[in-house]
């Protein structure tokens, strides 16, 4: 008989919950409690995932069955760090796997950053995703809005602006979001990239969905549309390159319809100043030329684009964790494989990452699952070395956070919450209404 193993994941996203499933499968013997800050589970699948995109969310259904399955527990409304101490985690679990995500922006190094108007997209998306933390209302007054970024999250945020709300009303987005949405003034959306058409990171079906809506005209800008050496390389090496510069193509040899909506995506520019005087008034950017490499090099020429509102979409970021080693200049936990190293590079008895807290945030679904792959075999095979936890037994953590006056969010609550939501989005024709507010939902949890 294998040796019984208790282990605590600390986030709930598919990174978490896929290492669950997998620990679970390889090891019979072992019960894995994933434990999330949130009163809901599904990190960025659920409040990273733009509404209209119920294809990608198809994902929850896969998630779903490995979150309720035997031996796996879900313990929500718990914030490692303020809750929970890595040294008081020890207690109960044999191993801890740190599976945070990254979910705040990265930093745009350029003047004028930090004015009313400019916003980074990872909060836009927590907005307009329904998470519980951020506020409820969003400004959207701006006419003229600039998007820099070419990537997933850049389309998601161009869309949003884009697309009137009157053709989002099938999705979850909760009345806040509706309300913020219908107030929308932006009639042009810029979308800058710093390179040309093969570097650009879009995915051939979100590129191709832009124009999916009648109300939004495409442009691509014809300057700047360069490929290089490198840039034919890729496009030769890659299908999906290769179907993304294609769409581009078509978009920048479109008539335009007239729709009262557009997204203009503008190649070898690249963001040098955000200008205005007290708020956001405006964009420079600077032309840059591609040097054979897959690098683009500055051409002193600039640009000052009149816009009265900036979403930095340059890509997501991990926060440092309570007693944890932390990478600041990459922002990730410094790991081998999954095993955490402390500033020596000496492994941290017990504790592991897994998802983009351990390599970045980068890759889609399926790096996920390699990752938690990797990180579990890394810690099957310190099984005989891990130190055994003082209170192994499944009731000890939850008696701990009661003690402590923290109410834990559990599998069942979650059901309770998730057929609300159903049923909210049942009296509107839709699938779903997403509960917002914190309070409200660990209420209908309980329901």
């Amino acid at each position: 008989m294998s040796r019984p193993l208790r282990v605590a994941v600390v986030g709930a996203g598919p990174a978490g919950i896929y290492a669950a499933d997998i620990l679970t499968n390889q090891h019979p013997e072992a019960s894995v409690d994933v434990i999330e800050r949130l009163p809901a589970p599904y990190g960025l699948v659920r409040y990273g995932v733009a509404p209209d995109h119920p294809r990608i969310k198809e994902i929850i259904k896969a998630l779903r069955r490995a979150l309720g399955k035997p031996g796996v527990r879900l313990i929500g409304n718990v914030d490692y760090g303020r809750d929970l101490k890595l040294e008081e985690l020890r207690q109960f679990y044999d191993a801890v796997i740190f599976a945070t995500g990254a979910t705040e922006d990265r930093d745009l190094d350029v003047p004028g950053v930090d004015l009313p108007g400019s916003h980074g997209a990872a909060d836009f998306v927590s907005w307009y995703t329904g998470h519980p933390d951020v506020p409820r209302e969003w400004p959207l007054d701006a006419q003229q809005v600039a998007v820099i970024g070419a990537g997933n999250v850049a389309l998601d945020v161009a869309r949003m602006l884009a697309k009137p709300v009157a053709e989002q009303m099938t999705t979850e987005i909760p009345a806040n979001v509706a309300a913020g949405l219908a107030a929308n003034q932006a009639t042009d959306i810029h979308v800058f990239a710093r390179r040309g058409p093969a570097s650009i990171k879009f995915s051939p079906m979100e590129l191709r969905e832009l124009s999916h809506s009648p109300s939004v005209d495409v442009h691509v800008t014809e300057e700047g549309f360069q490929v290089d050496d490198a840039g034919q390389a890729a496009i030769a090496a890659s299908k999906g390159t290769r179907l993304v510069v294609d769409t581009l193509l078509k978009y920048l040899e479109a008539e335009p319809t007239g729709a009262p909506h557009r997204i203009h995506i503008h190649m070898c520019q690249a963001p040098v100043e955000i200008t205005g005087d007290g708020r956001v008034e405006g964009l420079r950017t600077e032309r840059t030329e591609l040097q054979g490499d897959g690098t683009a090099k500055g051409t002193g020429e600039f640009i000052d684009w009149p816009v009265q509102a900036v979403y930095r979409a340059v890509g997501y970021r991990s926060t440092n964790l309570a007693d944890i080693p932390f990478d600041d200049a990459n922002g990730v936990v410094p790991n081998e494989g999954g095993r955490v190293l402390d500033l020596d590079g000496i492994q941290v008895p017990g504790v592991y990452v897994t998802g983009w807290v351990k390599r970045g945030p980068v890759g889609l679904i399926g790096h996920t699952k390699s990752d938690a792959s990797e990180t579990i075999t890394h810690l099957l095979e310190d099984l005989d070395a891990l130190p055994a936890p003082a209170r192994p037994e499944p009731s000890a953590i939850l008696e701990h956070l009661a003690a402590g006056g923290t109410q834990p969010f559990l599998w069942e609550d979650w059901e309770r919450l998730d057929a609300h939501e159903i049923s909210l989005g049942e009296a509107e024709g839709r699938e779903r209404v997403k509960v917002v507010d914190r309070e409200e939902m660990l209420r209908r949890s309980k329901a």
